[in-house]
Order: C-alpha cells, then sequence, then structure tokens
C-alpha cells in the first residue's frame, strides 16, 4: 500500500520522537544501579519523620518558610527556576516559594557519621550539606557544564573565607550532576575533627569519601576550619547538620545516616 501524506507525516514525527528518545542522556548513576543505601544496609535512620519538621529548627531569629510536602514538582517551560509544592505532611522539605529563607539545621548533633541524602534543585539554585554545620559540601545547579570543575560547583567541598578571599576547597574529580528538577544524591563519610583533654585540636575534620549520584568525586579531603558561610559555632568532637536555605529552591528526601564504618572497597 502506498503510504499516504498523513501517514508519512505520523511516521516522520515517530521518527523524531525516538531519535530524541535514543539521544536523551542517561542520568548518572555510576557503578551503583539500584536502590539507596539505607533500603539495603544495616544501621541507618531516617533524621526526616515524613510528616513535619521536629527534629529540625532555623537558623537565627527569623521566620522560615521550610515545608515539608508530598511531592515536588518543577516546570521546565513554565517556571524552570523554581520548585513547587504542596504544603502538607510528606517525606520532601522545600526552602519556601523563592528558595530566600533561613538555613535548617538538625536538633541533633554529630561526630563521625555516614550521611545519605538525596536533593532536587531548580534552574540555577545553589544550596549546601554542611557537615557539623561547618564544613559544607556544595549543591549546585552545575548541570551541562564543561567548565574545569572548582570547589564551588555541586559536589565541591567548599573553600574557607579569609582575608576577604577564597581559601582552600576541593573540585570535584567529575561532574556527576543531573539537570534541574531530577533527583539526585549524596553518599558521604566524615570523620570528625580530634581534640585532646585540653581542647585542642589534634587532627582536623576529613570528608573520607563523597559519592555524587553514585559517582566517586572526593577521596580523603581534609578541612582545617569552617567554610564559606558557615554556623557560628566553634570546631567540635559534635555539631549539627545543616542545609542552606537562602541561595534558590531546594528541596531534599531521604535523609539518613549511621555510625561512621570502615570503607570495603568496590
Amino acid at each position: 500500500m502506498r503510504p499516504t501524506p498523513t501517514l508519512l507525516i505520523v511516521l516522520a514525527l515517530l521518527g523524531f520522537a525516538m531519535a530524541g528518545a535514543q539521544t536523551r542522556p542517561q542520568l548518572n548513576d555510576g557503578e551503583r544501579h539500584g536502590d539507596a543505601p539505607f533500603l539495603l544496609e544495616d544501621g541507618w535512620r531516617p533524621l526526616l519523620n515524613g510528616k513535619d519538621l521536629s527534629g529540625w529548627h532555623p537558623a537565627g531569629e527569623k521566620s522560615s518558610t521550610w515545608y515539608t510536602t508530598r511531592g515536588v514538582q518543577w516546570e521546565r517551560l513554565l517556571g524552570p527556576t523554581l520548585l513547587r509544592g504542596i504544603p502538607e505532611p510528606g517525606g520532601r522539605i522545600v526552602n519556601g516559594p523563592d528558595g530566600r529563607t533561613q538555613n535548617l539545621i538538625t536538633d541533633e548533633k554529630f561526630g563521625d557519621v555516614e550521611l545519605y541524602v538525596e536533593f532536587m534543585l531548580a534552574k540555577g539554585s545553589n544550596s549546601g550539606v554542611y557537615l557539623q554545620g561547618l564544613y559544607e559540601v556544595q549543591v549546585f545547579d552545575s548541570w551541562g557544564s564543561e567548565m574545569k570543575m572548582k570547589s564551588s560547583d555541586c559536589g565541591g567541598i567548599y573553600h574557607r573565607w579569609i582575608g576577604n578571599q577564597g581559601v582552600g576547597g576541593s573540585a570535584p574529580m567529575k561532574n556527576a550532576s543531573r539537570r534541574p528538577g531530577e533527583w539526585q544524591s549524596f553518599h558521604i563519610w566524615f570523620r570528625a575533627p580530634r581534640f585532646d583533654s585540653t581542647g585542642k585540636k589534634t587532627e582536623n575534620a576529613r570528608f573520607i569519601r563523597v559519592l555524587h549520584n553514585g559517582w566517586l568525586i572526593q577521596e580523603s579531603v581534609e578541612v582545617d576550619g569552617g567554610t564559606r558561610a558557615h554556623m557560628d559555632i566553634p570546631e567540635a568532637a559534635q555539631n549539627p547538620i545543616m542545609l542552606q536555605g537562602d541561595h534558590g529552591p531546594v528541596a531534599y528526601r531521604n535523609i539518613h545516616v549511621r555510625p561512621l564504618r570502615p570503607i570495603i572497597s568496590r
């Protein structure tokens, strides 16, 4: 049968759609494809209760717009710089309608810890996960960047701020970022600083390993003090975890911790 013009148009559109599907980049899942470690391994516990913000408090005395929700939406065309959710009991947290609110801090304090956290960014957004409220693993929309990676890119151990300039920091080994609007993950092994009986610091804090979406991006990174925009607290054996909330819309979910254990090479 000779194809009609209408059929030819339909076939062409199907071919275009299939070509687009074939060339769509795969998610950067690294070598670990499957469920998050807290679903597979013992010892993990959640820091979000799936209902409200119990166990967390905002920094400072100003009101906070962080809220819980059951789902988060990112609209690529209509609102690429925004994330939307319905404030209600749920397992995701969002830093308000415009992403300009207080940082969020755990009530609990931690020392040596293994942390798993998932996050979603709007286009151009910037946040951070601060171990002990002092040492930041950068959360940033680095999707598609072909520039040399910096400590300010996603997964970077952010630099310190001394003498009105950035000092130190550690760029990620690669750009493992996903698109805005897609859930991403950090898996962090962190060793707290050490102190002697007089309170003098004897060892710096150390990021033993950081995985971003399954890719190894940091290994054995020593941090000799609080990174930029850290909490105004001294270094200690135990301190809280902080999520940055004032640099654009970001959502978090599945925040789990367990005591630090030896790393088994894969």
